[in-house]
């Protein structure tokens, strides 16, 4: 896992520095200047501040507040603050504590952090043409999740952007009761390597990435704390519009908890997903280039902060690009997405060996995605010489129409373990004429204390994704017990039986577009 971890790292930091030349190509200009904002408790954040052409105090602009992504220095946004700026807004963006220059420790967007944003925004309001009545705030990753959590602690915050962020903090990095793994060691290496972690998440990651069970319950606790959707009663209150945007694969946090999240907001709200992995929907437009995802923020921005009439509000609020044709399709809601259902009977029995990689896995974090996003070839595995002693492997009928899989798809069936502990991850795999599977969703299972060969019902939710199986293919369910994307609880030795009864039959549920 060593080399993509660094690899990931690298490209994160690459990319800042090549970003990092952008404040000196235009610090000649005007409307843009570097500032030290106290953030809660006196703690200084670095940030920097853009104003639209030519304004003078005498007149007041919508105010859009940026906090930065995990790792990122405070310049990471000025390509599209300019842009904002020139469209007639001012933008405040500050380096969230614990990294860069900033003081402070990392918080991990907890309550300091929450306060932070609110000290920007009142220095904004003290100090720039800023206009109280139109606050806006937005960000990518950590900036997502900060964002939606201080409109949680706000009213100030009338609009929000959170962009390949996270509701649901437990349901990101622990899904399935299992350490996302090269997820929470990317995010640790990063920070590490770029701020001042604080002993509290450094305790945090150690029992973490040690599966240590005792402190499991103060571990959730912690993430929940950290977490939008604790707060969603305070967010519908409160009602600011917020749109969310993420990508299919997103390895950190996965789409499944934004749109549950999603379902759950009553306010005006709007839902993207795109092909990609964590913060590649947002990357070009980093660097200024053109880019779907903040199109959609400024458009989201130019009506609910400044009253725009741009149709954003009439439009389809649930928008996916699918993974395989590129093309958008819209949604009254997320319960729409897939609305018709199609079930595959896992019949039979099945036995396989845990402690054994089979060959079937979820990829790379940062990278499997990304080359799914541009070339279309997600990881791929031959499902005929699957070792079917490491492997349980199911597959449909050969299809005589294109399935467009959209949403959840989600597996419920029978487990007997020989071991009291275990971990299975399961995957939905296209499957071609001669074998070859490309992986269309995953997600992984652990459970503790059962009782050794008696059986339980396990139900999963795989990972959302928008994908079509070509006419002629098949789907296959595979499942087995390791994958280099989470930690694995299987004892040695361990044995997992799948089974179908009579009276509670498994199967895999997958969701399907309408015709």
């Amino acid at each position: 896992m060593r080399t993509p971890l660094v690899f990931a790292v690298s490209a994160a930091l690459v990319a800042g520095t090549a970003l990092g030349l952008a404040p000196a190509a235009h610090a000649a200009e005007p409307g843009i200047r570097f500032v030290d904002i106290a953030g809660d408790g006196g703690t200084i954040l670095k940030a920097n501040v853009v104003t639209p052409a030519g304004a003078d105090g005498s007149t007041r602009y919508p105010v859009i507040v940026l906090p930065t992504s995990w790792a990122m220095p405070q310049i990471e946004y000025l390509a599209q603050a300019r842009k904002l700026a020139d469209s007639g807004y001012v933008v405040v963006s500050y380096n969230s504590r614990g990294f860069w220059q900033s003081g402070g420790e990392i918080e991990t967007a907890g309550p300091k952090d929450v306060a932070d944003a609110s000290k920007v925004i009142d220095w904004a309001l003290a100090n720039t043409p800023a206009d109280p009545a139109k606050v806006g705030m937005a960000g990518v990753s950590y900036g997502a999740g900060i964002s939606l959590l201080a409109s949680a602690h706000d009213k100030r915050i009338k609009a929000v952007a959170a962009l390949s962020g996270w509701a649901d903090l437990i349901e990101s990095i622990y899904s399935g009761r299992t350490q996302h793994l090269q997820a929470a060691a990317l995010l640790g290496g990063a920070g590490y390597l770029t701020g001042r972690p604080g002993p509290e998440l450094q305790g945090i990651l150690r029992d973490f990435l040690s599966s240590n069970l005792a402190k499991e319950g103060e571990m959730i606790a912690w993430g929940r704390e950290r977490s939008a959707a604790t707060y969603l009663d305070r967010i519908n209150a409160n009602g600011a519009a917020i749109m969310l945007g993420n990508a299919w694969g997103d390895t950190i946090f996965p789409p499944n908890q934004y749109a549950s999240f999603y379902e759950k907001l009553q306010g005006p709200k709007r839902l993207e997903f795109r092909p990609g992995d964590h913060a590649t929907a947002e990357a070009t437009g980093l660097f200024g280039l053109p880019n779907d995802t903040w199109t959609s923020t400024q458009r989201w921005f130019d009506h609910y902060l400044k009253g725009v009439d741009n149709g954003i509000d009439r439009e389809q609020p649930v928008q996916l690009k699918s993974r395989s044709t590129g093309g958008y399709e819209g949604y009254p809601d997320w319960k729409s997405v897939g609305a018709n259902e199609r079930k595959i009977a896992l019949a039979g029995t099945q036995k396989i060996w845990a402690n054994v990689d089979s060959g079937a896995n979820g990829g790379v974090v940062l990278l499997s995605n990304v080359l799914d996003q541009f070339l279309k070839t997600p990881p791929v595995a031959s499902i005929p010489l699957l070792p079917r002693s490491f492997a349980g492997v199911w597959q449909s009928e050969r299809y005589d129409t294109a399935q467009r899989v959209r949403g959840t798809t989600k597996l419920h069936t029978t487990v007997t373990s020989t071991k009291e502990s275990g971990t299975l991850v399961a995957y939905l795999y296209d499957v071609g004429p001669l074998g070859l599977g490309k992986l269309v969703s995953n997600a992984p299972y652990t459970f503790h204390d059962k009782t050794p060969g008696k059986p339980f019902a396990v139900d999963l939710e795989l990972f959302s994704t928008a994908y079509d199986v070509p006419a002629g293919h098949r789907l296959a369910l595979v499942v087995d017990t390791v994958d280099p994307l989470y930690i694995e609880h299987n004892p040695t030795g361990a044995q997992l039986t799948f089974s179908s009864p009579s009276a509670d039959p498994s199967y895999v549920s997958v969701p399907l577009r309408e015709k």
